[in-house]
């Protein structure tokens, strides 16, 4: 509860605020302007301001002053195109931080490289083969940075994305819930404990599904992503892609994990996404309903009232995921 209330103090100073970095656009070439604009509040006006580039270690990669108004984010921090090297995990945040105070959300710098593309998946381990990506660093997807907020028939929960891990896999998912797909979805799968006994899954996403879930949950959003070689560890309140035999074959079905030990399995065979950073008291609810016998289907399945996107606290706040309740 304690994650839930700093959290919700953190969203309030932020519509209060009404000031943060902010991108003039979605996509940035490669040795182009990235225009933005900057807002620092108005009690705060004397204050010395700048933008910092963090990794998502924490480590600041770079910084530069600013000042309200528009302004070149890389003309001010070339890093931001000299980087050598460049992989998918290069993410990094750009935060306004007005006298050593972070203001509003971080933006996030998603570097537009060439992925690695899932070929087949080994019948037997269930490992993915890839077909790994030429390395070609074209330009940054920049967006402000939001949690995922999923209220539910039995409470909150919040979700932070790691684009670092799967950025598109982040990017999907985030567009799915800014568009109201999940609105009204079901859990429609609570597998409680895994047969090593430890605890396991719960699983949302189709809408085909309604409180009568007898039929097959095979329903999705009418299109199909490819597999990103996630490496967030499968662990308590970790968000992750569900998906069929074939490895490219997820859309908008996903999975919250009750335990490391019960899960673990699932690393490098599912893309993980996002870590929950607050409700675990309402996945633990969401675990415990009532499944029908010698099934993995809700007899009352709890619903996603809504699904939507929230603005994340300053970067050096975010909130850390929540831990798996003693057992």
């Amino acid at each position: 509860m304690r994650h839930v209330a700093l959290l919700a103090a953190s969203l309030c100073y932020v519509a209060h605020a009404n000031a943060q970095l902010t991108p003039d656009r979605l996509y940035y070439g490669i040795h182009r302007a990235m225009p933005m604009a900057v807002k620092v509040p108005d009690n705060l006006r004397e204050a010395k301001a700048e933008v910092r580039l963090y990794a998502v270690s924490g480590e600041v990669r770079g910084s530069a002053p600013v000042v309200q108004g528009p302004i070149d984010l890389a003309a001010l921090l070339p890093v931001l195109w000299t980087r050598q090297s460049v992989t998918t995990a290069d993410v990094l945040y750009a935060q306004l931080v007005v006298g050593e105070r972070g203001i509003g959300p971080a933006v996030v710098l998603q570097p537009l490289v060439e992925p690695p593309y899932c070929v087949y998946v080994e019948q037997e381990t269930n490992e993915p083969k890839y077909r790994e990506g030429r390395g070609f660093y074209t330009g940054i997807r920049a967006y402000v940075d939001r949690f995922v907020s999923l209220k539910t028939s039995m409470g909150e929960i919040v979700f932070a994305m790691r684009p670092d891990h799967a950025p598109n896999t982040v990017w999907n998912f985030m567009e799915l819930a800014r568009g109201g797909f999940y609105t009204g979805v079901v859990f429609h799968r609570v597998k409680a404990l895994h047969p090593n006994g430890s605890p396991f899954v719960i699983q949302a996403g189709d809408p085909s599904q309604m409180r009568d879930t007898t039929t097959p949950a095979d329903g999705g959003p009418g299109y199909f992503i490819n597999l990103e070689p996630s490496k967030l560890p499968h662990d308590f309140g970790v968000i992750s892609m569900a998906r069929n035999r074939m490895p490219n074959s997820a859309g908008s079905q996903f999975f919250v994990c009750l335990s490391r030990d019960g899960t673990s399995f699932l690393d490098g065979q599912y893309t993980s996404f996002g870590q929950a950073v607050a409700g675990a008291d309402v996945i633990q609810k969401i675990a415990a309903v009532e499944v029908v016998a010698e099934t993995d289907r809700p007899r009352d399945p709890p619903v996603i009232l809504s699904a939507s996107l929230v603005d994340a606290p300053p970067f050096p706040e975010r909130p850390k995921p929540v831990l798996a309740p003693s057992r």
